[in-house]
């Protein structure tokens, strides 16, 4: 029985870390999926994959609170992935990132 709740203590710190992270989609035609990941306590990153046939270009607004947000741009070919990482100053309770895709 000590082992189990000792086994629980020590999980508690990596399930301490997590984030919710808010993504606003605006996709004006491309096919592109979106995987929201943190990277650590100030940092968060975007995964898109581009499904379509067309090449997409995607703008990404990171918000944490006060601070001022970080625009990130990226052009991707179709079948191809790109990764958007904002890194804040601040740790990072709740992150709103608008997403704005269109076909290139």
């Amino acid at each position: 029985m000590k082992s189990i709740i000792f086994a629980l203590l020590v999980c508690l710190p990596l399930t301490a870390l997590a984030y919710p992270i808010e993504v606003e989609r605006q996709m004006n035609g491309a096919e592109v999926s979106v995987t929201p990941q943190e990277i650590d306590h100030n940092m968060a990153a975007l995964l898109l994959y581009n499904y379509g046939a067309s090449a997409a270009e995607c703008t990404a607004v990171f918000r944490n609170g006060p601070e001022s947000p970080r625009t990130r741009k990226v052009f991707i070919a179709p079948g191809a992935s790109s990764n958007l990482t904002a890194k804040f100053t601040r740790s990072i309770i709740r992150l709103r990132v608008k997403l704005d895709c269109g076909l290139k």
